[in-house]
């Protein structure tokens, strides 16, 4: 996507330019809120879901994963999709395939019903995500890039705020249908937004698709992912599970070479020889792994473990997302104060920290303390990603902008999708492999273990240079 078009299509900056591009960075985010907002009241919902699908709590992870592998799977090609056919265009039909998703998962019977949905829910996400992150970062001037992300991101931080007390209300009032019919109504406000604030850039012809590039990343990435799935909890028989490993290396292997030969492949490895380019996307799939266990974990330890019903366990869990509200007006500033290397050091060890906390709680563990602990978590973890997010950009040429948010968001969900693999199984491993019941003292090794790598990346944050990304968050203005 051609930052030079988007930007002129937008006209000059001014205080009426600013404003219109606000508005459409909080109009696209409406498709993130309900993104959030299905995926955390998803999780709250799993207890309940075990009990009326009559399977195992851990297997509905299936239901998280589905939807973050078609999401991944669609995702290299949103670029070349949203260059082809227009942002605004692609945005608003995936939004509308993300709804009929939605419909379709609360009319399921079985899991394997509810997986299918779901994966039809995530192709949508798969051009929403992306996209949406286009037409923000490629509008936006470089020194207000942090505010702009922001904006983009607070109204989706409402999703994760709303999403466990909103499932935990339904449960306690009606059927768990309702957890996927309520995005009809925020997704339908959402359109009209996007159709009465986004305006239909249009974009020079992105060329040919990279078709042989796109098939082997498929393979790779549905490969990876499936193995991710499937090691050590007794899915599918071990020649299985190491016939899908061997797979996914040989498929990444192929694409690497492809991807490293062709012109333009539809995703662009190039792009990790920039230094902050590549301590974004690597150091924040470690975090995000995570990311990714922590909402599968909690209502389990909650509901299960600690015996909490789902509105008492929602209702806590609200602190990770309040939290998470609460750095959003912090994080540019703080940026701007202390950098974007000092920012991301300080916040993983932090974040790494918070995120194992969750293995000491405990019958005993006094509510109050738990809360704190959310929110002083979400707070990091947004402040982390806020950093993370935006620095990804700091040194990429203009026209690169698009791969790089394309493989931003293959990465992001690739990473997510591993967390909550990687949580099941060390949860699979505390229970020593069979269905013992779920216990406080079965959760220690799963968050210890979440938290080990998600500090991993702290040493690539510490290689980057003292200066990174100083000129778009604006600490280099502050400096004149």
């Amino acid at each position: 996507m051609s930052v030079s078009t988007a930007t002129a299509s937008t006209g000059p900056s001014s205080t009426s330019s600013s404003r219109g591009t606000r508005l459409a960075s909080i109009a696209v985010a409406s498709a993130l809120f309900m993104e959030f907002l299905d995926s955390t009241a998803l999780s709250t919902a799993l207890p309940t879901l075990s009990v009326a699908f009559g399977t195992d709590p851990v297997h509905l992870k299936l239901a998280l994963t589905s939807y973050i592998l078609a999401l991944a799977v669609l995702a290299p090609a949103s670029g070349w999709i949203a260059d082809r056919f227009g942002p605004r265009r692609v945005f608003m039909t995936a939004m509308v395939v993300f709804l009929a998703g939605s419909v379709l998962c609360g009319f399921s019977q079985t899991l394997a019903q509810l997986v299918a949905s779901r994966t039809l829910q995530g192709l949508g996400g798969a051009l929403m995500t992306p996209v949406g992150r286009l037409i923000v970062v490629n509008s936006a001037p470089r020194e207000k890039l942090v505010s702009a992300m922001s904006w983009f991101t607070m109204p989706a931080l409402v999703g994760p705020l709303l999403g466990p007390p909103l499932a935990g209300f339904i449960l306690g009032v009606a059927d768990w249908p309702w957890i996927f019919f309520i995005n009809v109504p925020v997704g339908l406000l959402g359109m009209w937004a996007v159709a009465r604030f986004v305006p239909p850039l249009k974009q020079p012809d992105p060329g040919p698709f990279d078709t042989k590039g796109f098939a082997i990343a498929v393979v790779a990435i549905t490969a990876l992912m499936g193995a991710a799935e499937t090691v050590g909890i007794g899915l599918v028989p071990w020649p299985v599970q190491a016939g899908i490993t061997l797979v996914a290396v040989g498929a990444l292997v192929a694409f690497v070479r492809h991807a490293l030969r062709t012109p333009h492949p539809v995703l662009n490895l190039r792009l990790f020889k920039v230094d902050t380019f590549r301590a974004s996307m690597v150091g924040g799939a470690l975090v995000r792994i995570g990311l990714g266990a922590t909402p599968f974990l909690l209502p389990l330890l909650f509901q299960v473990a600690l015996g909490w019903g789902p509105l008492e366990a929602g209702l806590v869990t609200i602190g990770t997302g309040l939290g998470a509200f609460m750095c959003k007006p912090v994080a540019p500033a703080l940026i701007r104060r202390v950098g974007f290397r000092q920012t991301l050091i300080a916040s993983n060890l932090l974040t790494a920290a918070l995120t194992a906390v969750p293995a000491f709680f405990g019958l005993g563990t006094p509510i109050p303390f738990i809360i704190a602990t959310l929110v002083c978590s979400g707070f990091m973890r947004s402040l982390q990603f806020t950093a993370t997010n935006t620095v990804a950009y700091a040194d990429l040429p203009r026209e690169s902008v698009s791969n790089g948010s394309t493989i931003a968001v293959v990465t992001q969900q690739m990473a997510l999708s591993v967390g909550i693999s990687f949580g099941g199984l060390m949860l699979h491993v505390a229970r020593g492999g069979g269905d013992v019941r779920l216990t406080p003292e079965r959760f220690v090794l799963p968050f210890l273990a979440i938290g080990m790598v998600s500090s991993l990346a702290g040493p690539l944050f510490r290689r980057l240079r003292p200066d990174a990304g100083e000129h778009i968050g604006g600490r280099a203005a502050a400096r004149g």
